[in-house]
Protein backbone atom coordinates (compact mmCIF):
# COMPACT_ATOMS: atom_id res chain seq x y z
CA UNK A 1 0.00 0.00 0.00
CA UNK A 2 3.61 2.33 -0.20
CA UNK A 3 2.92 2.90 3.47
CA UNK A 4 6.51 1.94 6.05
CA UNK A 5 5.75 1.70 9.43
CA UNK A 6 8.04 2.09 11.99
CA UNK A 7 8.60 -0.79 14.82
CA UNK A 8 6.86 1.41 17.43
CA UNK A 9 3.71 1.48 14.66
CA UNK A 10 3.81 -1.56 14.62
CA UNK A 11 4.08 -2.29 17.85
CA UNK A 12 1.22 0.06 18.28
CA UNK A 13 -0.93 -1.30 16.04
CA UNK A 14 -0.28 -5.32 18.12
CA UNK A 15 -1.33 -3.72 21.17
CA UNK A 16 -4.34 -2.02 19.66
CA UNK A 17 -5.38 -6.04 18.37
CA UNK A 18 -4.94 -7.42 21.62
CA UNK A 19 -6.81 -5.02 23.18
CA UNK A 20 -9.65 -5.07 20.99
CA UNK A 21 -10.13 -8.94 21.10
CA UNK A 22 -9.94 -8.47 24.92
CA UNK A 23 -12.47 -6.12 25.60
CA UNK A 24 -14.61 -7.72 22.80
CA UNK A 25 -14.97 -11.05 24.99
CA UNK A 26 -16.97 -8.83 27.40
CA UNK A 27 -18.67 -6.21 24.83
CA UNK A 28 -19.36 -6.53 21.58
CA UNK A 29 -17.14 -4.36 19.35
CA UNK A 30 -16.90 -6.07 16.22
CA UNK A 31 -18.20 -9.37 14.75
CA UNK A 32 -14.65 -10.07 13.70
CA UNK A 33 -12.39 -11.72 15.70
CA UNK A 34 -9.57 -13.06 14.01
CA UNK A 35 -6.60 -11.27 14.02
CA UNK A 36 -5.76 -11.93 10.63
CA UNK A 37 -8.49 -10.88 9.52
CA UNK A 38 -9.08 -7.78 11.82
CA UNK A 39 -5.18 -6.43 10.48
CA UNK A 40 -7.41 -6.73 6.96
CA UNK A 41 -10.21 -5.81 7.29
CA UNK A 42 -9.95 -3.03 10.04
CA UNK A 43 -6.35 -1.81 10.11
CA UNK A 44 -5.45 -2.24 6.35
CA UNK A 45 -9.13 -0.79 5.22
CA UNK A 46 -8.75 2.10 7.48
CA UNK A 47 -5.37 2.72 6.27
CA UNK A 48 -6.33 2.16 2.54
CA UNK A 49 -7.64 6.43 2.91
CA UNK A 50 -3.68 7.38 2.76
CA UNK A 51 -2.39 6.17 -0.38
CA UNK A 52 -5.50 6.91 -2.25
CA UNK A 53 -5.66 10.49 -1.20
CA UNK A 54 -2.29 10.92 -1.89
CA UNK A 55 -2.99 9.75 -5.03
CA UNK A 56 -5.71 12.19 -5.67
CA UNK A 57 -4.14 15.20 -4.31
CA UNK A 58 -0.95 13.87 -6.75
CA UNK A 59 1.91 13.89 -3.73
CA UNK A 60 3.71 11.25 -2.25
CA UNK A 61 2.51 9.61 0.69
CA UNK A 62 5.22 11.83 2.89
CA UNK A 63 3.93 14.88 2.42
CA UNK A 64 0.46 13.88 3.05
CA UNK A 65 1.39 12.84 6.09
CA UNK A 66 3.28 15.91 6.66
CA UNK A 67 0.31 18.09 6.98
CA UNK A 68 -1.18 18.58 10.50
CA UNK A 69 -4.80 18.62 9.42
CA UNK A 70 -7.38 18.44 11.77
CA UNK A 71 -9.50 15.40 11.14
CA UNK A 72 -13.05 14.15 12.58
CA UNK A 73 -14.02 10.36 12.27
CA UNK A 74 -17.78 10.53 12.85
CA UNK A 75 -19.26 7.16 14.50
CA UNK A 76 -16.00 5.69 14.81
CA UNK A 77 -16.74 2.72 16.69
CA UNK A 78 -13.85 1.00 17.50
CA UNK A 79 -11.51 3.47 16.17
CA UNK A 80 -11.82 3.06 12.87
CA UNK A 81 -10.92 4.73 10.73
CA UNK A 82 -9.68 7.25 13.01
CA UNK A 83 -7.79 5.66 15.50
CA UNK A 84 -5.72 3.54 13.22
CA UNK A 85 -5.32 6.64 11.31
CA UNK A 86 -4.01 8.25 13.76
CA UNK A 87 -0.88 5.24 14.48
CA UNK A 88 0.67 6.64 11.39
CA UNK A 89 0.18 10.47 10.73
CA UNK A 90 1.13 11.58 13.97
CA UNK A 91 0.74 15.70 12.73
CA UNK A 92 -2.28 15.46 12.45
CA UNK A 93 -4.89 16.19 15.12
CA UNK A 94 -8.05 13.67 15.44
CA UNK A 95 -10.95 13.67 16.78
CA UNK A 96 -13.30 10.67 17.63
CA UNK A 97 -17.12 11.15 17.84
CA UNK A 98 -19.24 8.31 18.77
CA UNK A 99 -22.98 7.72 20.34
CA UNK A 100 -21.83 4.29 22.35
CA UNK A 101 -20.57 4.89 26.17
CA UNK A 102 -18.79 1.36 25.76
CA UNK A 103 -17.63 1.98 22.80
CA UNK A 104 -16.06 5.58 23.65
CA UNK A 105 -14.39 4.13 27.15
CA UNK A 106 -12.55 1.41 25.16
CA UNK A 107 -11.41 4.25 22.89
CA UNK A 108 -10.22 6.26 25.91
CA UNK A 109 -8.17 2.89 26.98
CA UNK A 110 -6.61 2.01 24.18
CA UNK A 111 -5.78 5.66 23.56
CA UNK A 112 -4.27 5.94 26.62
CA UNK A 113 -2.82 2.53 26.45
CA UNK A 114 -0.70 3.68 23.32
CA UNK A 115 0.17 6.99 24.37
CA UNK A 116 -2.19 9.26 22.11
CA UNK A 117 -3.62 11.93 24.37
CA UNK A 118 -4.01 14.14 21.81
CA UNK A 119 -6.63 12.37 20.33
CA UNK A 120 -10.02 13.56 21.23
CA UNK A 121 -12.74 11.32 22.13
CA UNK A 122 -16.28 12.29 22.21
CA UNK A 123 -19.27 11.18 23.35
CA UNK A 124 -22.20 12.64 21.35
CA UNK A 125 -24.51 12.29 18.08
CA UNK A 126 -23.19 14.09 15.09
CA UNK A 127 -26.67 15.71 14.26
CA UNK A 128 -25.81 17.54 17.80
CA UNK A 129 -22.44 18.61 17.80
CA UNK A 130 -22.49 19.50 14.35
CA UNK A 131 -24.49 22.01 15.16
CA UNK A 132 -21.93 23.50 17.81
CA UNK A 133 -18.80 25.34 17.75
CA UNK A 134 -15.89 24.11 17.71
CA UNK A 135 -16.77 21.21 15.89
CA UNK A 136 -19.22 22.90 12.95
CA UNK A 137 -16.97 23.67 10.26
CA UNK A 138 -13.94 22.80 12.22
CA UNK A 139 -11.95 20.18 10.20
CA UNK A 140 -9.88 19.76 7.38
CA UNK A 141 -11.19 16.00 6.96
CA UNK A 142 -14.05 14.47 7.89
CA UNK A 143 -14.39 10.89 7.66
CA UNK A 144 -17.07 8.13 7.92
CA UNK A 145 -16.70 4.35 7.54
CA UNK A 146 -20.38 2.06 7.91
CA UNK A 147 -22.19 4.14 9.40
CA UNK A 148 -25.02 4.86 6.98
CA UNK A 149 -25.94 5.30 2.97
CA UNK A 150 -24.64 7.90 1.37
CA UNK A 151 -27.55 10.26 1.03
CA UNK A 152 -28.01 10.24 5.07
CA UNK A 153 -24.12 10.60 5.57
CA UNK A 154 -23.88 13.50 4.05
CA UNK A 155 -26.13 15.16 5.83
CA UNK A 156 -24.20 13.82 9.15
CA UNK A 157 -20.91 14.97 7.61
CA UNK A 158 -20.86 17.69 5.67
CA UNK A 159 -21.49 20.21 8.76
CA UNK A 160 -18.31 19.07 10.34
CA UNK A 161 -15.91 20.58 7.42
CA UNK A 162 -14.78 23.44 6.56
CA UNK A 163 -14.96 25.81 3.57
CA UNK A 164 -12.05 24.44 1.49
CA UNK A 165 -11.99 20.88 3.65
CA UNK A 166 -13.12 17.94 2.32
CA UNK A 167 -15.38 14.54 3.33
CA UNK A 168 -14.25 11.06 2.60
CA UNK A 169 -16.63 8.04 2.95
CA UNK A 170 -15.61 4.57 2.59
CA UNK A 171 -18.15 2.35 1.06
CA UNK A 172 -18.23 -0.66 -0.56
CA UNK A 173 -20.07 -1.93 -3.91
CA UNK A 174 -22.98 0.19 -3.72
CA UNK A 175 -21.04 3.30 -3.70
CA UNK A 176 -21.73 4.39 -7.10
CA UNK A 177 -25.62 4.00 -6.89
CA UNK A 178 -24.92 6.06 -3.19
CA UNK A 179 -23.31 8.74 -4.54
CA UNK A 180 -25.90 9.21 -7.57
CA UNK A 181 -28.75 9.27 -4.50
CA UNK A 182 -27.05 11.59 -2.29
CA UNK A 183 -25.62 14.34 -5.16
CA UNK A 184 -28.71 16.10 -4.29
CA UNK A 185 -28.25 16.40 -0.68
CA UNK A 186 -24.37 17.06 -0.85
CA UNK A 187 -25.04 20.38 -2.86
CA UNK A 188 -27.38 21.66 -0.69
CA UNK A 189 -24.88 20.46 2.09
CA UNK A 190 -22.26 23.04 0.40
CA UNK A 191 -20.35 20.28 -0.99
CA UNK A 192 -19.25 18.65 -4.47
CA UNK A 193 -18.79 15.17 -5.29
CA UNK A 194 -15.16 14.98 -6.60
CA UNK A 195 -14.21 11.82 -6.95
CA UNK A 196 -15.09 7.90 -6.26
CA UNK A 197 -11.89 6.17 -5.47
CA UNK A 198 -11.57 2.65 -5.98
CA UNK A 199 -8.87 1.09 -2.84
CA UNK A 200 -7.28 -1.93 -3.12
CA UNK A 201 -7.12 -3.70 0.19
CA UNK A 202 -4.51 -6.48 0.17
CA UNK A 203 -6.36 -9.98 1.18
CA UNK A 204 -9.63 -8.13 1.16
CA UNK A 205 -11.78 -9.37 -1.28
CA UNK A 206 -14.78 -7.31 -1.38
CA UNK A 207 -14.89 -4.11 -3.35
CA UNK A 208 -13.83 -0.70 -1.43
CA UNK A 209 -14.15 2.38 -2.70
CA UNK A 210 -13.48 6.02 -1.47
CA UNK A 211 -15.95 8.31 -2.05
CA UNK A 212 -14.37 12.35 -2.12
CA UNK A 213 -16.29 15.22 -1.32
CA UNK A 214 -15.28 18.69 -1.35
CA UNK A 215 -16.66 21.83 0.90
CA UNK A 216 -17.38 24.68 -1.63
CA UNK A 217 -19.86 26.32 0.55
CA UNK A 218 -21.22 26.81 4.11
CA UNK A 219 -23.44 24.49 5.06
CA UNK A 220 -26.82 26.31 5.56
CA UNK A 221 -28.23 27.07 9.31
CA UNK A 222 -30.30 24.45 10.36
CA UNK A 223 -28.30 21.14 9.25
CA UNK A 224 -28.09 18.08 10.44
CA UNK A 225 -31.45 18.06 11.13
CA UNK A 226 -32.38 16.21 14.49
CA UNK A 227 -35.58 13.65 15.28
CA UNK A 228 -33.53 11.26 12.93
CA UNK A 229 -34.64 12.88 9.64
CA UNK A 230 -31.19 12.64 7.90
CA UNK A 231 -32.19 8.63 7.98
CA UNK A 232 -36.17 9.26 7.63
CA UNK A 233 -35.89 11.53 5.02
CA UNK A 234 -32.66 11.47 3.43
CA UNK A 235 -32.44 14.73 1.04
CA UNK A 236 -31.78 12.15 -2.31
CA UNK A 237 -33.36 9.26 -3.32
CA UNK A 238 -32.66 5.70 -0.70
CA UNK A 239 -30.28 3.06 -2.52
CA UNK A 240 -31.61 0.01 -2.09
CA UNK A 241 -29.87 -1.55 0.44
CA UNK A 242 -27.94 0.56 3.07
CA UNK A 243 -24.63 -1.12 4.29
CA UNK A 244 -24.17 -2.30 7.74
CA UNK A 245 -21.04 -2.07 9.89
CA UNK A 246 -19.51 -5.49 9.36
CA UNK A 247 -19.88 -6.25 5.99
CA UNK A 248 -16.74 -3.58 5.57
Amino acid sequence: MGLVLSPAQVAAFQLYLDELLAWNEQFNLTAITDPAQVETRHFLDSLALIPALAAHEGIPVPALLSRPLRIVDVGAGAGFPGLALRIVWPRARFALVEATGKKVRFLDHVAEKLGLGDTLRIQGRAEELALREPHRAGYDLVLARAVAALPTLVEYLLPFAKRGGRVVAYKGSAAHEEALCAEQGIRTLGGRLSKLIPAEIPGLAETRVLVVIDKVAQTPDGYPRGRGLPRKQPLGCKPVEEEAEETV
